[in-house]
Parts: C-alpha cells; structure tokens; sequence
C-alpha cells in the first residue's frame, strides 16, 4: 500500500478519524459529542511529534512524508472542522461566512508556510521546535470549547463572541508573531483546562 503506516504517524491518523466522526455529530447537532472529538483530536496533536521523534532511524522520505500528512490532517481536524462545527452553531450570515472562509483560508496558509520553513529546520537540525511562528492551528481545540462552554452566559451574544474569535484566531494564523511552544507544565495545564471545561459541559461537575 502506498504510505507509511508505522507507530510514528498513527496518532495523527487517529486525531484525523475522531475529527471525522465529530464533523457527523456536529451536522446532527450534537455539538457537545462534536467538540469533545475537536478537544482529544487536539490533545493527539499535541503528541504525535513526539512520538515521532522517538524513532532515530526515520529516512528522509519518512520525515518529509510526515511533515505533509500532518499537515494535511490538520488542515481537516482544525480548520475544516472548526469551521463545520461554527456554522453549525449559527455562523450563517454573509459577514459570518466571509468570517469562516478567511479562517479557513488563513489555516491553509499557515500549514502550507510551516511545511516549506519545517522541512527547511529539519534539513539543519533534528532539535525539537521550540517556537511557533503565528498562533498555532491547534488553538481552536482551546478556544472553541471554551466558548461553547460560556454560551449560556452569554446568552445573545454567544453568536457574535463566536464571530469575533474566529476572526481574530484566523488572523493570528498568519501574523508574524513568535509564539513559545508549551513545554510539559504548560501542556499539562492546557489538559486540565480542556478536561475541566468539557467535565463541565457534560454536568460531571
């Protein structure tokens, strides 16, 4: 079969299958189900490098091609499917859908950027990253649930605070700016968060 189908690659397949099946919820209207999957496709994300960089012995067709498969699932997982689950909620208007077509046209960019200036990094260093340029595409797994969280109180705003971070995060996509990548407290952290919003989501606490 054509592809790589080892152990270095398969988280990104599984966060690319949970994003997938949430994209269906969404469109059912099940949007708790929905950004929970956005929620753990992100958590995924956030490890799957490393697990790659476990195997020293990866060629040069094996790291390009990961570069590019990761990539292209997160052009799904947190561009695509953001965008689903927002319209989904209500971002039916033409200033909320010219608001949706500049994030997902700005992920596209960013990803495509990170991959030219990725495999440039890896060609010189087998370090790991330890800045981002533009606000990461995996932000929204953050945002989005939080705000779905504070939707009731919200109350008629909910939609309007949608819009507004879904322009700003779009915009930030692309914007020169240095962000520093989490290390494990921070990554820690940032689980408790998303755990702790949707424990609440789903009345657990």
């Amino acid at each position: 079969m054509l592809g790589f189908y080892d152990y270095t690659v398969v988280l990104t397949y599984i966060s690319l299958g949970i994003s997938i099946f949430g994209m269906t919820r969404a469109f059912n209207g099940d949007f708790k189900v929905a950004i929970f999957c956005l929620a753990i496709s992100g958590l995924c994300d956030m490890f799957d490098g490393k697990i790659a960089r476990t195997k020293k012995d990866r060629t040069d067709d094996e790291k390009k091609f990961g570069i590019q498969i990761d990539s292209l699932c997160d052009v799904v997982c947190f561009g695509i499917f953001p965008i689903i689950i927002c319209f989904c909620l209500g971002m039916r208007g033409s200033v909320s859908v010219a608001i949706l077509i500049l994030y997902g046209i700005a992920s596209v960019i960013r990803l495509g950027y990170f991959n030219v200036t990725e495999e440039k990094r890896q060609n010189d260093t087998e370090e790991a990253r330890k800045y981002y340029q533009g606000l990461p595409i995996t932000s929204m797994t953050i945002i989005l649930p939080f705000i779905y969280l504070m939707r009731r109180n919200c109350g008629i705003h909910f939609l309007f605070a949608l819009n507004v971070a879904v322009v700003i995060v779009g915009i930030l996509f692309i914007s020169d700016i240095k962000v520093k990548k989490p290390q494990n407290p921070v990554v820690i952290l940032l689980v408790a968060l998303v755990a702790l919003a949707l424990a609440k989501m789903f009345h657990l606490v």
